[in-house]
């Protein structure tokens, strides 16, 4: 994995030990709404059923963000050759984790609002 990480994606420290890597990636010629966008939420929604399944199969994995950072899309998209119309969203490195770390805790009720 150090390849990607040579080119300017510093910051994925995370794939230098990752055993794989998934690329999750939106076909614009692919879309089918009128309002264009949607391949967003649906490469997300991928993304977590990823991230879900490597946690059901007792490996580590990290959402890794690419779109919309355009030097990080850019490299990518060099790196694996992807074509005009398709665009890197995420990466999710996968492999076993060198530690067990408990669930984080961020809720901060006020920043939760009610309109009634």
């Amino acid at each position: 994995m150090n390849k990607v990480v040579e080119i300017d994606l510093k910051s994925y420290y995370m794939l230098k030990e990752a055993a794989a890597a998934v690329v999750i990636c939106g076909n614009l010629g692919k879309e089918i709404f009128k309002e264009k966008g949607f391949w967003v939420q649906d490469c997300s929604a991928a993304t977590e059923n990823i991230l879900i399944a490597a946690q059901y199969n007792n490996l580590g994995a990290v959402w890794l963000g690419v779109y919309s950072i355009e030097d990080r899309t850019a490299g990518l998209r060099k790196l694996i050759n992807l074509p005009e119309k398709v665009i890197p969203l995420s990466i999710v490195s996968l492999g076993h984790p060198a530690e067990k770390k408990l669930p984080s805790d961020r809720f901060d009720k006020s920043i939760i609002y009610i309109n009634i």
